[in-house]
């Protein structure tokens, strides 16, 4: 069974970029455009792990992470910050909130899928 993978960003070009790649490479992909609808699809679609952008329009990606990890449906599931904001601050407030991992815009996709493979490993 393939893993589904959910990113929720509000960037089609990044999203679209991301999800080329991982369907490359044998990841099912779900999108969201925002965090209210990324919330509304990892408790319906349980994913294996989601990519989440900080910086979008509505509830951003600190919220959604915070609403992801408070609820039963969806705690369990791994979360990598994907974001242009790569100061120290927010990648231990990321971590703080119980994200697994952080990955900085622009992204190297090397990095990126080994950092999915990694996360995907441990469970």
């Amino acid at each position: 069974m393939q893993a589904k993978i959910l990113i929720i960003d509000d960037e089609p070009h990044i999203v679209k970029l991301v999800a080329s790649r991982l369907e490359a490479n044998g990841y099912d992909t779900i999108i969201a455009s925002g965090g209210e609808e990324g919330l509304d699809k990892a408790a319906r679609d349980k994913p294996d792990l989601i990519l989440l952008d900080v910086l979008m329009p509505g509830i951003d990606g600190h919220q959604t992470l915070r609403e992801l990890k408070a609820r039963d449906e969806t705690r369990m599931i791994p979360v990598i910050m994907f974001t242009a904001k790569g100061q120290l601050e927010d990648v231990e407030k990321a971590h703080e909130m119980g994200a697994v991992d952080y990955i900085v815009k622009p992204f190297n996709p090397v990095t990126l899928m080994e950092k999915i493979s990694k996360t995907l490993g441990k469970r």
